[in-house]
C-alpha cells in the first residue's frame, strides 16, 4: 500500500538530489527517508534509485514516476500558496517557464522590473527546451510559458509573439565585421559553429545556405545559442543565433550583424488549454509581448546594450 509520506520522501529526494538533503528538508533522520524509499520501491515493484559512488541516482522509471507525482503536488502547492497569500494579504504568485534564449537575460530583466512594480508578488522562473516548457504548462506546474514555434502538442493554447530575425555573430575583429549586414555568400568556407540537428532553427539556417548554394565549414555543433556565442567569442568560428542570446554577449568578444535574407525566430506564449488564467498572468504576458514588440525595431548593430532593456532588429514583415 502506498502512503503520502512515501511519495513525499520520493519527491523530496528527486528535488534535493540526495537522502541527506531530503532528510533535512523533511526534518527527519536519514534512515527514515531511506526506509520510506525502500518501502515505496517494494510497494511499486520498481527500482527507483541506483547507487553510484556515494550518490543515489534516479532510474528512468523514477523520472517517469516523478513527472506524475509532480502534477499532484503542483495542485497542493497552489492551494497552499493561495491560502498563504490570502492570510498574508499578498498579491499572489506566478510560475513562468521559458526557452533558454529568453532566459539568458531578456526575460529575467523583465521579471526584475515587473517585481519592482508589484512588491507583493512572487515569481518562479524556469527554463528548458520548448517541449519541456509545454510539459510544465500542460501539467499545471507553470501557468504560462514562452516557447519556440512551431509546436504540435495537444492541450495548449498558443498566442504568437512578433517574429524576430536571427543574427550573425562574429569574433571581434573578424574580416566580416567590416560589413553592415551579411548575405549567405559571405559565409562560404568560413569555420561555422552550428546549432544541433535536434533544434528547429538548425533546419531553417541550413535551408537558407542551401538555397544560396553556400558551403560552410561546420566545425562545432551545440544545442544552445549561448554556447555558440561563447565559442564564437573564443575564435572557434562564426554562427547564426537568436538575437536575444546574441545581445547578452555584445562586448564580450563578439560582434553582431543582421542577415539578408533573414531566418525568422518565431516564439509564442503558451497556455494550458481550458485552464484559468489569473489576472497577474495575463498582465505579465502582455508586458512580455510589449517588450518583444519593442525588441523588434531598431537594428541590433546600433550601439551598446548596457543601458537598454533590449536592442531591436528590423522585422521582415
Amino acid at each position: 500500500m502506498l502512503n503520502p509520506r512515501q511519495i513525499e520522501a520520493f519527491r523530496t529526494v528527486i528535488v534535493t538530489g540526495g537522502i541527506t538533503a531530503a532528510a533535512q528538508a523533511l526534518n527527519v533522520t536519514q534512515p527514515a527517508v531511506t526506509r520510506l524509499i525502500q518501502d515505496l520501491q517494494y510497494a511499486l515493484g520498481l527500482p527507483l534509485f541506483v547507487k553510484r559512488g556515494a550518490r543515489l541516482v534516479p532510474t528512468n522509471e523514477a523520472l517517469s514516476l516523478y513527472r506524475e507525482v509532480e502534477r499532484q503536488f503542483v495542485g497542493l502547492e497552489r492551494i497552499e500558496n493561495a491560502a498563504r497569500n490570502l492570510r498574508e494579504g499578498r498579491a499572489g504568485s506566478l510560475r513562468v517557464a521559458a526557452l533558454p534564449a529568453f532566459n539568458v537575460g531578456f526575460l529575467p530583466r523583465i521579471v526584475g522590473n515587473y517585481l519592482r512594480q508589484k512588491p507583493g508578488l512572487d515569481i518562479a522562473l524556469y527554463g528548458s527546451i520548448s517541449s519541456q516548457v509545454v510539459d510544465w504548462v500542460t501539467s499545471g506546474f507553470c501557468e504560462l510559458g514562452f516557447a519556440q514555434m512551431p509546436l504540435d502538442f495537444p492541450g495548449i493554447d498558443i498566442e504568437m509573439l512578433p517574429s524576430i530575425p536571427q543574427v550573425a555573430v562574429l569574433p571581434t575583429g573578424h574580416r566580416l565585421t567590416e560589413k553592415a549586414e551579411l548575405a549567405p555568400e559571405d559565409f562560404a568556407g568560413e569555420p561555422f559553429v552550428s546549432l544541433e540537428q535536434s533544434t528547429q532553427l538548425r533546419y531553417r539556417i541550413d535551408a537558407l545556405f542551401s538555397a544560396h548554394g553556400v558551403m560552410r565549414s561546420t566545425r562545432i555543433e551545440t544545442p544552445l545559442s549561448m554556447i555558440a556565442c561563447g565559442l564564437v567569442a573564443a575564435g572557434a568560428g562564426v554562427a547564426v543565433v537568436d538575437p536575444f542570446t546574441a545581445e547578452e554577449y555584445r562586448g564580450r568578444g563578439i560582434e553582431i550583424r543582421p542577415l539578408n535574407p533573414c531566418v525568422v525566430f518565431d516564439m509564442a506564449i503558451i497556455w494550458g488549454a481550458g485552464r484559468f488564467r489569473s489576472a497577474v498572468a495575463l498582465d505579465f504576458a502582455e508586458t512580455v509581448r510589449a517588450a518583444v514588440r519593442d525588441f523588434a525595431g531598431p537594428s541590433l548593430t546600433e550601439g551598446p546594450a548596457s543601458d537598454r532593456m533590449a536592442i531591436e532588429v528590423q522585422s521582415p514583415n
